[in-house]
């Protein structure tokens, strides 16, 4: 576990350097949502931003009031992390679900430097495992060991239970980071919805095997979600095609949904060194956050 603890500190720092000399010294944090909270009413001022005029207030007939805020002191992050038999896929050591392990601790442990809350869901077809929400890094280090030690009880994969199972938890506003290959169907309104309660990052793991299949004629392939064994054809031209078009359409359509949905996306390949897609997306983030 020390190894493994070493490894993640060393990324951690890395993630926190680039983006600060990136940033040139505005940095606020990697984790920052909205990052203000209402406060209360005030008379409206010429130059105030008429997105911020309470209309419900400004009815009554005493005046043109806008909305105040302060800055969240304060803020959650929660991991929504996919263990299910699909994550299985890659060299050992490097499937997605170590890499997906890898990011949500590198992650734990800036968002603790940084003050914040942390809390955990693991997900198959149910919950698998669940850490509420806290402080400190002693509760970060407890995250990064049940991330290690768990072993899921389901292969299945049901994205939108997961989801449904986060929507009860999470009642104040979070950064939700769900980390998944998406190999489901039928989560988008469950997605939308969270994408509408909380600030959300998806992030869409990717083995090369499973579009890019050896040829090696007709053999046995298990399926570790359905616990089944198959034969299939892998020098099949249309079997490679589809399996190909299958993925890129999966791809497409998420990517899609998230621009939509004003959702954070990025895909992560278990073969590239990921620390600097991570540092891209949290700097796009921050960009966008300033001009909000």
């Amino acid at each position: 576990m020390e190894h493994i603890i070493s490894k993640l500190r060393k990324y951690e720092i890395q993630i926190r350097k680039a983006i600060n000399s990136r940033m040139q010294g505005d940095f606020h944090s990697i984790f920052k949502g909205s990052g203000m909270e209402f406060d209360g009413v005030r008379e409206y001022h010429y130059g105030d931003d008429v997105r911020n005029i309470d209309w419900n207030t400004s009815a009554k007939g005493h005046g043109t009031f806008v909305k105040t805020f302060k800055e969240e002191k304060e803020q959650t992050v929660f991991f929504l992390l996919d263990v299910s038999g699909s994550q299985e896929i890659g060299n050992p050591g490097a499937q997605k679900v170590d890499v997906g392990k890898e990011i949500a601790s590198v992650l734990t442990l800036s968002a603790i430097k940084e003050q914040n809350r942390v809390g955990l869901i693991c997900f198959s077809d149910q919950k698998e495992k669940f850490v509420k929400s806290g402080k400190g890094s002693k509760h970060g280090y407890a995250i990064i060991h049940e991330l290690y030690n768990l072993k899921p009880k389901s292969g299945k994969t049901n994205i939108s239970k997961a989801i449904g199972l986060a929507l009860e938890a999470i009642n104040k506003k979070s950064v939700v980071i769900l980390i998944s290959d998406f190999i489901d169907t039928d989560y988008e309104k469950n997605l939308r919805t969270l994408s509408n309660k909380h600030d959300l990052v998806v992030i869409h793991l990717k083995d090369d095997r499973e579009t890019n299949l050896p040829n090696l004629g007709i053999i046995p392939v298990y399926d570790k979600e359905s616990r089944k064994t198959v034969w299939v054809n892998t020098s099949s031209r249309d079997f490679r095609n589809k399996l190909e078009k299958r993925y890129s359409t999966n791809k497409d359509d998420l990517q899609l949904f998230c621009r939509k949905h004003q959702i954070n996306y990025v895909e992560i390949n278990t073969k590239d060194y990921y620390i600097p897609q991570l540092i891209k997306l949290f700097k796009l983030r921050n960009k966008s956050m300033k001009r909000d």
